[in-house]
C-alpha cells in the first residue's frame, strides 16, 4: 500500500472488488482491444482489405497487453489511444496497419464507457436483488410483531415491524425497475467517425450506404448488444450519463431513507444494526453502540446524490458535435458514483442481514401510547351500554390530559386505563380494558398487507433473479 499519495476512499475502503475491476485500467484497455478486433473482423466481412490472418493475430493478443510499451509511447505522443494502437501493433506486426482503421478515438473510448457502465449496472441490479431478498425474509419474520408507527416522528397508529420493512423494499423495487429499464435500452455508440457522419467509412466502402449501416449492426452484435445509437456527434449523447447517475442517485436516496430509519430505531433501542463482539463504538464512551454502518450509508448516499449533478451539467454544456470539457469530469464522476453505490449496497445488505430486534422494548413503547389510541373503542363500547357519547368524550378528554401530564411532567407511566376503570361512567374493569388494548387489534391490515406484498410484488422478482445470491459484503468496519 502506497502511503505518500492520495488514494480514493471509495476504492480503498468502500467498494467491492468486482465493481473496482470494472473501472480498472485492465478492463478499459482489454475492452479497447475487443472493440478493435470487432472493427477489424467486421471490415473483413464487409470486403475491406483486412485478412483473416490479421484478425486472428489481434485475437491472439487480446488479453496480454504490453502496458510498458503503451506508457512509454504516451510520454512521446501525448495521446492514450494512439499509444495503445502502437503497443498493440508491436505485438501484432501483420495487423499493425489495419488497427483502428477508419475510426476515431471515441470509437474505443465511448463504446468502452458504455460497456463498463452497462456491466456495472448489472452488478448494481444483482446487489439490489440481494438486499431485497434479505429484507423480504426480515419482513416475513416480523410481519405480525406490532410496533408504534410514527408520522412526523410523533406517535401514530401502530403498524408491524415487518410492514415497515415493506416500505424499504418497495423503494428498492422502484429502483430495480429503473435499472431494468435502463439495461433494456442499452446501446453502443457504434462506429460513427469524427462528427457522427461515418464519412470515413463511406469513403472506405466506396459510397455503399448499406455497408455503413451493417458496420454498426455487426460491431454491436459482436460486443453482445442489439443496437447502436441511431445518430450521434463524435460521442454518444451525454444524456445517457445523466440518466444513469440519476438512477444511481435514486438508489442512494432509498438506502439513505433506510439508514435514517435504522438510526432512529437504534436511538429508541427497538432495532439495532449488527454490532460485532470486539467492535468499539466510541473512543471516549466505551458503553456506546453507534450505528456507524447506517451512518456510512447516509454519508455515501449524500455524495452520490450530489454527484448526480455533474453529468447533468456536462450534458447541458456540450457544444454541437463534440467538446472535451466532459472528459476530466466524466473520468471522476461516473466511476466514483458506481463505486459509492456499490459500497452503499454492500453496507445495506450487511446491516439488513444482521438487524437485531428487541420485541420487549417495542412492546413497552407501544403500550405507553396505545391507551390514547384505544379511547375511541372504549368510548364506543360504553355508548353501546347506554352512556351518553358526549359525556364520555369529555371524561376521556380530561382523563387523557391528566395521564399525559403524569407522563410528561412527572416522568410516570401512562395511567389512563386505570383512570377510566375508576370512572363509573364507563362501567368497565381494568382487566377488560387490558383486553381491549391488545396491540394486535390496532395494526389494521399490516400483517395481511405484508403477506400480499411479499407474495405478489417481491416473490416474482426473487424468482426472476433466482440466480442472484447474496453478495458477501466487502466492508472495512
Amino acid at each position: 500500500m502506497t502511503r505518500n499519495i492520495y488514494d480514493s476512499p471509495l476504492s480503498a475502503r468502500y467498494a467491492g472488488s468486482k465493481m473496482k475491476y470494472l473501472f480498472s485500467p485492465d478492463m478499459k484497455f482489454k475492452t479497447w482491444r475487443k472493440l478493435w478486433i470487432a472493427l477489424a473482423e467486421t471490415e473483413l466481412e464487409l470486403g475491406l482489405p483486412v485478412t483473416r490472418e490479421q484478425v486472428e493475430e489481434l485475437k491472439a493478443h487480446a488479453e496480454d497487453i504490453n502496458y510498458e510499451v503503451a506508457e512509454e509511447r504516451e510520454k512521446q505522443v501525448r495521446h492514450d489511444v494512439m499509444s495503445h494502437v502502437y503497443a498493440y501493433g508491436q505485438q501484432c506486426p501483420k495487423a499493425a496497419g489495419i488497427i483502428h482503421l477508419g475510426a476515431t478515438s471515441c470509437y474505443v473510448g465511448d463504446n468502452t464507457d458504455i460497456i463498463v457502465m452497462t456491466e456495472a449496472l448489472r452488478l448494481v441490479r444483482d446487489k439490489l436483488v440481494a438486499v431485497i431478498r434479505v429484507l423480504a425474509k426480515f419482513a416475513e419474520d416480523y410481519k405480525e410483531l406490532p410496533t408504534l408507527a410514527f408520522t412526523h416522528f410523533q406517535a401514530a397508529q401502530p403498524t408491524t415491524v415487518g410492514k415497515r420493512a415493506t416500505l424499504w423494499i418497495q423503494d428498492l423495487l422502484m429502483d430495480l425497475e429503473d435499472v431494468e429499464y435502463q439495461l433494456s435500452k442499452a446501446k453502443l455508440l457504434g462506429c460513427k467517425g469524427t462528427t457522427g457522419t461515418q464519412a470515413s467509412f463511406l469513403e472506405l466502402f466506396e459510397g455503399d450506404q448499406e455497408k455503413c449501416r451493417e458496420l454498426d449492426r455487426k460491431i454491436a452484435e459482436k460486443l453482445g448488444y442489439t443496437q447502436c445509437f441511431a445518430v450521434s456527434g463524435q460521442t454518444y449523447s451525454r444524456k445517457l450519463d445523466s440518466q444513469i447517475l440519476s438512477l444511481l442517485s435514486g438508489i442512494a436516496q432509498s438506502a439513505a431513507k433506510f439508514s435514517n430509519d435504522i438510526r432512529l430505531l437504534q436511538h429508541l433501542k427497538e432495532v439495532e444494526e449488527p454490532f460485532e463482539k470486539n467492535q468499539i463504538g466510541s473512543s471516549a464512551m466505551a458503553y456506546k453502540r453507534n450505528p456507524m454502518r447506517s451512518e456510512r450509508i447516509a454519508s455515501l448516499a449524500r455524495y452520490v446524490i450530489a454527484d448526480a449533478v455533474n453529468p447533468a451539467m456536462t450534458m447541458s454544456s456540450q457544444w454541437f458535435e463534440r467538446t472535451l470539457d466532459d472528459s476530466a469530469n466524466k473520468r471522476i464522476s461516473i466511476p466514483e458514483a458506481f463505486l459509492a453505490v456499490d459500497g452503499i449496497l454492500n453496507l445495506y445488505a450487511n446491516v439488513a442481514d444482521g438487524l437485531v430486534v428487541y420485541p420487549k422494548v417495542i412492546g413497552q413503547h407501544l403500550l405507553r401510547e396505545l391507551p390514547f389510541m384505544a379511547t375511541e373503542n372504549i368510548m364506543m363500547d360504553a355508548a353501546k351500554r347506554g352512556a351518553n357519547r358526549q359525556e364520555l368524550h369529555e371524561h376521556i378528554r380530561l382523563h387523557s390530559m391528566e395521564a399525559a401530564r403524569v407522563v410528561k411532567e412527572q416522568g410516570g407511566e401512562n395511567d389512563l386505563l386505570a383512570r377510566i376503570a375508576d370512572d363509573p361512567i364507563f362501567g368497565v374493569t381494568l382487566e377488560e380494558l387490558n383486553e381491549i388494548v391488545k396491540p394486535e387489534k390496532y395494526v389494521g391490515r399490516a400483517p395481511v398487507q405484508t403477506e400480499d406484498f411479499l407474495r405478489d410484488s417481491v416473490a416474482p422478482i426473487l424468482e426472476k433473479y433466482s440466480f442472484v445470491r447474496e453478495e458477501s459484503a466487502e466492508i472495512n468496519v
